[in-house]
Parts: C-alpha cells; structure tokens; sequence
C-alpha cells in the first residue's frame, strides 16, 4: 500500500484457527479504503477465510478461534465491546453463490433497512430504488418489484444480492467469489458494477481468476498455505512480482 493511502481495515500477526489447524497465520496487512482489493491463491490457502474474519462470519462455525489483533477504522474489530452485529451492518458480504431471500424483489432490498427501524414506505422504496439502481439493477426490475426474486437470472440474483447488502449503506463491501457461479456474460456485468462502485465503497473480493483480479482491482494480495505471500498494485503483482511464489503462481506454475 503506498504511504498516502489510508488503511480502512488492517491486521496485525492476525491467524485463525480451525481447533489446532492453523488456517491464517501471523498476517499483517493494510487495505486502503475506497479501493478495489483482491485476495488471490489456490484453494485452500486461505482467502476465504481471511476475508470472512473482517466481518466474524468465521464466528458461526465451530471451534473457530483467533489470534492477533485486527482493526476497522482504528476500533477492534475482535476487541471485548465490539458488536458483530453493528459490525456487518457496516461491512456487507457478497456470497459465492446468489442467496436471494424467497420474498420478493422489494422485500429482499427492504429487508435490512426494516431491521434498522425505517418503517415509511416512502422511505423504504426510495432506498430499494437507489440500491438497485447503484447495483445496475433497476431498469431490469423496476416494473417487477413484487415477483418473488427466485424468478430473477443468476446474474440478476447476484445483482439483487449486492443491492441487499448496500441498502444497509455498507463503508466496506465483501465479495467471496462473486461471480464463480455465473455465465461470461453475467460476470462481466459484475466486474463493470465492481468498477461503478469503486471510490464509494472500499471492496475486497476474493477471486480465483487471476484475469478478473488484474482487471477489477487496484491492489491484490497472494495468499498461500495460509501465509500473505505479497501485497502489492495490482500492475505491480502481475507484471514484476517480488516473490518467486507469486511468480510461479501467477504464471501457472502450480494451482
């Protein structure tokens, strides 16, 4: 990360373990804000599981722990009053897969907003339209807002998720693989609304595509076997990798 960027989330000697497996291990490391991060490496290394310790979704599984420190705008993220509940309002999470709710398409949008109190329907189908719209969903469904959204396509679904989770107006937005699921064509549009949103939000996606993570971000971070192997600019990593295991990995040595 260059000197003049400001760290929205870091990590310090953070690991995490599965019981005694160490899945994360000792990794310190800056993302800037309101830029595009991608996390890549082969599978298994622990990208995944990196990124879903931003927003302690790895508190839902079993014998789950951590250690080492880990900040979101200078607050613990792990710390004794931190309340994992403010926290993902504040950090949302795009899935591998779509996981429309079996409501409609206003519901799904409204869902999150009517948890935090707002109540006015005025209220809430001006914040539907505006997530959709910042999803590049709306000129799709704005006459089908009360289909039930298991109608939608794929892509439309993946779309519709993103909407979701920016409803609740997110600072930071996760992406797990986001478009691994979805066609040429739909992935593409995703990668076009990454690059829409970028600036606004601060994202990090984690991607087993080494071509999408050289089109989509601005830095990129190599995990392997669980170790942060580099962080670099994105042009950096993928043209004059500092590492030999980012080199081997990137141009097709091993994965």
């Amino acid at each position: 990360m260059r000197v003049n960027e400001r760290a929205h989330v870091y990590s310090e000697d953070f690991s995490v373990f599965y019981g005694e497996t160490e899945a994360i291990k000792k990794v310190s490391l800056k993302i800037p804000a309101h830029k595009v991060t991608a996390i890549i490496g082969p599978s298994g290394c622990g990208k995944s599981t990196y990124l879903r310790a931003i927003n302690r979704m790895n508190d839902l599984i079993p014998n789950c722990h951590t250690k080492g420190k880990f900040y979101f705008d200078g607050e613990e993220i792990y710390g004794p009053l931190a309340d994992p509940v403010l926290l993902r309002h504040r950090i949302g999470m795009v899935f591998q897969k779509p996981n429309p709710f079996p409501k409609t398409i206003f519901d799904n949008i409204a869902y999150g907003p009517r948890l935090q109190g707002i109540k006015k329907k005025s209220d809430l189908y001006q914040l539907v339209e505006q997530s959709l719209r910042d999803a590049a969903l709306w000129l799709e469904v704005k006459d089908r807002l009360n289909d039930n959204a298991l109608g939608l396509s794929g892509g439309q679904q993946q779309r519709l998720c993103i909407a979701r989770a920016l409803a609740v107006e997110p600072e930071i937005l996760l992406m797990d693989e986001p478009t691994s699921a979805l066609d040429p064509r739909a992935t593409a549009r995703i990668e076009d609304l990454i690059g829409e949103l970028r600036g606004r939000y601060s994202i990090i996606i984690v991607t087993h595509n080494m071509q999408q993570a050289a089109r989509v971000s601005d830095f990129t971070a190599f995990f392997y076997e669980g170790d942060l192997v580099e962080f670099a600019p994105a042009g950096e990593l993928f043209t004059n990798p500092r590492q030999k295991k980012t080199e081997e990995y990137i141009t097709g040595r091993f994965g």
